[in-house]
């Protein structure tokens, strides 16, 4: 069983930084793809970015790249999502999510265990 925590959400303007966070319990976090989703009211929850256990391999929506930077710590069972240059319409819930095995999934129903949800609001 793995729990995840996410932190780091917030309110802040249109152009500005937030980092989120998510710590994971467990020993074998490594083993763990992770992701990050967002879901807007009335949306799906879609996957935003992800990232294999050994951090080398990263994956974006095509909507943040060039923005987002995910990244992980394995030896603080930790990883981020560094979001910059944001938007209203990155205004969102976010969700860290986890999987065991290496690769990454576009689909929610991939991923076995999931945080509580972190709330991004973006204003212009």
């Amino acid at each position: 069983q793995v729990q995840l925590v996410e932190s780091g959400g917030g309110l802040v303007q249109a152009g500005g930084s937030l980092r989120l966070s998510c710590e994971a319990s467990g020993r074998t976090f490594s083993s763990y793809a992770m992701g990050w989703f967002r879901q807007a009211p009335g949306k799906e929850r879609d996957l935003v970015a992800g990232i294999k256990g050994s951090g080398v391999t990263t994956y974006y929506a095509d909507s943040v790249k060039g923005r987002f930077t995910i990244s992980r710590d394995n030896a603080k069972n930790t990883v981020y999502l560094q979001m910059n240059s944001l938007k209203p319409e990155d205004t969102a819930v976010y969700y860290c999510a986890a999987r065991q095995g290496a690769i990454v999934y576009y689909t929610r129903a991939k991923y076995d265990y999931w945080g509580q949800g972190t709330q991004v609001t973006v204003s212009s």
